[in-house]
């Protein structure tokens, strides 16, 4: 879709990694589809996970007693949120829709792509109570979550060791991207590839490419209980 504009957020130390291809993948085809699309690469960006009182350039609020929610939300308001997270947040505003690509790591994502959420994703910015949800301040944007797994798709079942990979992408899906206003795009789940042949990480790519063809056509999940726990 010609002048659509998309962000991606990559986490993976390693270009090479099937998160790497996967990435390059979609840079390719939604690029040749017309698409604008920026591509934040968190490692090599070195971006700090980390929320501390260096987020903000100006006075603090109360600086006997730093409260990260509260400073960040009157930063934002006042434009003395410090220069990396103003930069993320304007790709953000700009963006039609956000893929987050990364390797699952004890059941969610790298510390490095949480800190991103933690230190973008702001009160005032994304979310204001009671501005959430279907409220949410990124309204009209969408996400999606593509990542890899190192255990097998019969060990994320609900019969599996791991349990439905449903379970998983509640506090993800709902709890932080859901609750900004985003609507949520099916996840691209790609299940232990570094112990599955090259033919089929090879289909794997394929499979995500194909997808990315139509991906403007797409419905968002009912983003509720029932699609994540029955």
């Amino acid at each position: 879709m010609a002048g659509k504009k998309v962000l991606i957020i990559y986490a993976h130390q390693e270009p090479k990694s099937m998160n790497g291809s996967l990435k390059n993948t979609a840079v390719d085809i939604l690029s040749k589809q017309g698409c604008s699309v920026t591509v934040s690469d968190l490692y090599a960006m070195q971006f700090k996970a980390t929320t501390t009182r260096n987020d903000i350039t100006g006075n603090l609020c109360n600086p006997q007693h730093f409260n990260y929610g509260v400073e960040t939300r009157e930063a934002f308001r006042h434009g003395s949120l410090c220069k990396d997270v103003v930069e993320e947040q304007k790709k953000v505003q700009e963006a039609d829709l956000v893929i987050f690509q990364f390797p699952l790591y004890w059941f969610s994502m790298p510390a490095i792509m949480k800190g991103w959420l933690d230190r973008v994703l702001i009160q005032g910015f994304a979310h204001d109570f009671p501005q959430c949800y279907e409220a949410g301040l990124l309204k009209g944007k969408l996400a999606l979550l593509s990542f890899t797994t190192g255990g097998t798709e019969e060990m994320f079942s609900k019969e599996g060791d791991s349990g439905d990979v449903k379970y998983l992408l509640w506090p993800i899906q709902h709890g932080m991207m859901h609750f900004c206003g985003f609507k949520i795009l099916s996840p691209q789940i790609n299940f232990a590839p570094e112990y599955v042949t090259e033919s089929r990480r090879k289909e794997m790519l394929t499979s995500w490419a194909q997808r990315l063809e139509s991906i403007w056509n797409e419905k968002p999940i009912t983003c509720t209980p029932p699609w994540y726990f029955q």
